[in-house]
């Protein structure tokens, strides 16, 4: 019957380690879109310029096509499809979303396709471990120690654990960040902690500690005590330069109570105070991203007497030290999350950036270029209990990537 759906599992047996395997792409499909007519190119196409149009197929249609026939599965497993496939404009971001709050299970979104697949992430335990991504690679942190770390492609699972990070064991808050070299594929991870001074509430210490996956090392790149801030949990990479979000300790006024403070990773930086830029207004949480090395806030707008109380949200862009207000989300799809929390998810890269309320599986969608907002196609999950919560966090999917 049209409109129903089913499940159907593409397995590949025997994908070369170039590109990894995605050992089960689960999909779901509308029984009534699909194709049911082919076109054979196998007499008409040399393998040359059939690996140049495959390459221009979306992540999930490259594996079916990998499927089609032997010749096919060579082909989308040869290291020159790869390099073919790395020349092919940015892959739409997906989005992937915890469907559950104590096993890192859940559905990822193909924009492109409007469609979710099954996916299993590799080396992370709980969805409530910290996440950063960059150029396909995702960086996983445990929320514990705050000292295991792993780097990986979901999409062909390659997976890297990386040395304990330097610095304090335990600290109070900690921020994670990733950014890769789309030349080199050499990427650094970030970690900045912040752990209170023992005895006083409005002192804390902070630290940066910087990974070279070059020269496979860390560096302590910065120790400071802050004085009426504290770290929180949100940074980010743009461009060589670490922005991360700090908060007030000493209460003050709304507009006050973030800040935005930037270290240059590639030489030495002043205090970090001296970096210091408001946030665009009194902001009940805010969101930090890349989308092409511009830094982009997404944050919940509070009311003026009452902060911690969303009324909207909104998007802005750094340019210099000022801020550009982008869009603030209408209100019929602020009413469409029901009731939204002070807090929420939400990420972004290339042009899409993806918001999403803790209590809920809806998934709202914000493309840069077009200045528009769509709801994703509905999550294949239902909240079965009220406590119930939803998080996630979007990648680039590409195939050339590996930590």
């Amino acid at each position: 019957m049209k409109g129903e759906t089913s499940w159907i599992s593409h397995c590949f047996d025997d994908m070369s380690k170039e590109i990894g395997g995605l050992d089960s792409f689960s999909e779901l499909i509308d029984e009534g879109n699909k194709e049911t007519t082919a076109v054979s190119v196998d007499l008409i196409l040399p393998d040359d310029l059939l690996e140049r149009i495959l390459a221009f197929l979306p992540i999930a249609s490259i594996f079916r096509a990998g499927s089609v026939c032997r010749r096919w599965h060579e082909i989308v497993s040869t290291k020159r499809f790869l390099w073919n496939f790395s020349n092919v404009l940015s892959q739409k971001p997906w989005y992937f979303m915890f469907t559950s709050s104590d096993e890192p299970v859940g559905y990822a979104y193909d924009p492109i396709l409007r469609k979710w697949y099954g996916i299993e992430l590799p080396c992370i335990q709980t969805p409530n471990w910290f996440i950063a991504s960059s150029c396909g690679l995702v960086c996983f942190m445990d929320n514990d120690s705050r000292s295991e770390l792993h780097v990986c492609n979901p999409v062909t699972k390659h997976c890297k654990k990386l040395e304990d990070p330097p610095g304090p064991k335990f600290p109070d808050y900690s921020a994670l960040s990733i950014s890769v070299n789309r030349m080199s594929h050499n990427y650094t991870v970030s970690v900045v902690k912040s752990k209170q001074v023992p005895g006083n509430f409005f002192q804390w210490d902070l630290s940066i500690h910087i990974y070279d996956s070059e020269t496979r090392m860390w560096a302590t790149s910065l120790t400071e005590v802050l004085t009426g801030w504290r770290g929180g949990d949100e940074s980010v990479i743009c461009d060589g330069i670490l922005y991360f979000l700090i908060y007030s300790t000493g209460g003050g006024t709304p507009e006050n109570r973030h800040g935005l403070v930037t270290y240059s990773l590639s030489g030495r930086s002043s205090p970090l105070l001296r970096s210091f830029i408001p946030v665009p207004g009194p902001l009940s949480c805010g969101r930090l991203m890349n989308l092409k090395e511009k830094l982009v806030v997404v944050g919940g707008m509070g009311k003026q007497d009452r902060p911690d109380i969303i009324k909207g949200i909104g998007i802005w862009v750094l340019e210099g030290r000022n801020w550009n207000e982008v869009a603030r989300m209408p209100h019929k799809y602020f009413q469409g999350f029901g009731e939204l929390d002070d807090v929420f998810a939400s990420s972004g890269t290339d042009d899409l950036i993806y918001i999403q309320s803790y209590g809920a599986p809806a998934l709202l969608v914000f493309d840069m270029n077009q200045k528009l907002w769509k709801w994703a196609q509905k999550c294949p999950v239902s909240k079965k209990f009220p406590l119930q919560l939803f998080t996630g966090f979007c990648f680039e999917p590409r195939l050339e990537f590996a930590p």
